[in-house]
């Protein structure tokens, strides 16, 4: 791809995820989300191979129909109450609706099929935007109007993204689907706690953040596709490799890395709401 060409697609996305982040009304972060999405398109097809345009399709179809939703839900609530500010959320069908689109955005179980699809036909350092940055936005959206959302559905949802994500994971041999898996099941982890402490959910996105970009630059480094592959390159960088086995068991949540740091804030937290029901 021409490089002047992919500056300008990258300007984008940071254009259309200032936009998003930054709005209070509905139409300016609808369209940041929709900047976004035409940005990240050409770098998903950039190899021009079948499958990178079939992840690119996709991926388009999928996030369209999200950002439609989201409109709908703004709309909707706006028609009912004459608001069109993000945090004035306060219909119960439009939360309800903006629920659902969210989570299509963000790829949580039940709308996750799209993802790990998409990863899998996208390159590494696009991979890398569509796990981190591009997850950005819908998080921010989730964190500004998490007092209207409904806290059933999060919830469910929440807890199927985090047993799904784990079981998927297991049986892949592709390092790309793996990974996005593991997006998916550390996206219940983020929005279980957004209804009772959002600052734990942006914790768990930079420090998810963090260690999943580790991961895609190191794959990127040593050109890893797939697990048989990533047996080999211990014999030529062995010190990058070890960092890799680190950072991946970080990923995982394992104590004392940093990865089990979010986890264990999350379930302590959780362990104070009285949640379970009442005896009778």
């Amino acid at each position: 791809m021409n490089p002047q060409a992919k500056l300008v697609f990258i300007f984008s996305l940071l254009l259309g995820t200032t936009t998003t982040i930054t709005s209070n009304h509905w139409i300016m972060a609808w369209a940041g989300l929709e900047i976004n999405t035409l940005s990240i398109l050409p770098l998903i097809s950039q190899s021009h191979h079948p499958r990178a345009i079939e992840a690119a399709t996709k991926y388009f179809l999928t996030q369209a129909t999200a950002s439609t939703l989201i409109l709908f839900s703004s709309m909707t609530n706006a028609w009912y109450t004459g608001q069109w500010d993000i945090t004035q959320m306060t219909h119960p069908t439009s939360c309800l609706i903006l629920t659902s689109a969210i989570a299509m955005k963000l790829g949580m179980v039940p709308f996750h099929f799209w993802f790990p699809e998409v990863l899998q036909g996208s390159p590494l350092t696009t991979g890398l935007l569509l796990s981190t940055l591009m997850k950005f936005p819908p998080i921010t959206l989730l964190f500004m109007t998490y007092h209207s959302l409904n806290p059933t559905l999060l919830t469910c949802m929440a807890i199927m993204s985090t047993a799904l994500g784990g079981w998927m994971g297991l049986n892949q041999t592709q390092v790309r689907k793996i990974l996005a898996f593991s997006s998916i099941s550390h996206l219940g982890w983020m929005t279980i706690i957004l209804c009772f402490n959002p600052k734990l959910t942006l914790l768990n996105f930079y420090l998810y953040a963090l260690m999943t970009s580790a991961v895609f630059l190191t794959l990127n480094t040593t050109k890893v596709l797939k697990l048989s592959t990533l047996i080999t390159t211990w014999t030529k960088t062995p010190s990058l490799n070890a960092m890799l086995l680190l950072a991946l068991l970080s990923l995982a949540g394992l104590p004392p890395l940093t990865g089990f740091l979010p986890k264990w804030l999350i379930i302590q937290e959780l362990t104070k709401q009285d949640m379970a029901p009442a005896a009778t």
